[in-house]
């Protein structure tokens, strides 16, 4: 599959979304950061998904699991869009949980809060 040599957005990591990378380790990891890099270039929504207003999740099945980062646009930038990528997580359930919408929205809300200061 050929991929679109442009990149729509680029995406930033938080702390939280590195130290998950640490923990689901090697070929989870590769996998989750060929999606992303994919999602970067097109509009799939089997990559990335609006759940909310502000909240967007990578979506990744590596095996039988369900890796997930949320994460929200920051388009202050007149040159360069981010996606900010807030916390990761394995879904065990086909729904997101309500307590990680509002985890990620109260990430946005702080780093928007800081970044305006």
């Amino acid at each position: 599959m050929e991929v679109n040599p442009k990149r729509y957005f680029r995406t930033v990591f938080l702390e939280e979304v590195d130290a998950f990378f640490e923990i689901i380790g090697g070929k989870a990891f590769r996998k989750i950061s060929y999606n992303i890099e994919h999602a970067e270039q097109t509009n799939n929504p089997e990559l990335f998904k609006k759940l909310t207003t502000n909240i967007w999740e990578f979506r990744t099945k590596y095996g039988s699991l369900h890796y997930r980062l949320l994460a929200f646009w920051d388009k202050t930038d007149k040159i360069d869009t981010l996606v900010i990528a807030t916390h990761g997580l394995i879904k065990k359930t086909s729904k997101m949980p309500a307590k990680e919408i509002e985890k990620a929205e109260k990430i946005r809300q702080l780093y928007f809060s800081d970044k305006n200061k």
